[in-house]
């Protein structure tokens, strides 16, 4: 859930200038109080930064996160496209392997394509 709420942040942060609940609700398929419940927790994990009725920031251990899981993702999008999966299917399924894929398969990966 942590990976998910900080990579939406920070997408919705760079497109929009800002990150509202509402927007997270929207785009996640949730509720408002679900967003407002784990928004507290990742602010209570120190992820996340938020002022009452503001958007939401990301803290810096936030911002590496997202980073690190948009790395992911684009390892393992490019991985599947090597092996022929069309974009929109690779995208979409790069979304549930980024978050389980263990260290040493994303180095496979990143080997087999010859990512740096």
């Amino acid at each position: 859930m942590a990976e998910d709420y900080v990579e939406l942040i920070a997408e919705l942060i760079e497109t929009r200038g800002e990150a509202r609940p509402v927007d997270i609700a929207e785009r996640l398929g949730v509720k408002a109080p679900t967003v407002t419940k784990n928004i507290t927790r990742l602010r209570n994990v120190g992820l996340v930064r938020r002022e009452p009725y503001r958007a939401i920031f990301l803290t810096d251990e936030g911002q590496a996160l997202a980073e690190a899981c948009r790395r992911r993702h684009r390892i393992v999008v490019a991985f599947l496209r090597s092996l022929g999966i069309d974009e929109e299917t690779a995208e979409r399924d790069a979304e549930g392997i980024e978050h389980h894929v263990s260290d040493a398969t994303l180095a496979a990966f990143k080997r087999k394509i010859g990512h740096p």
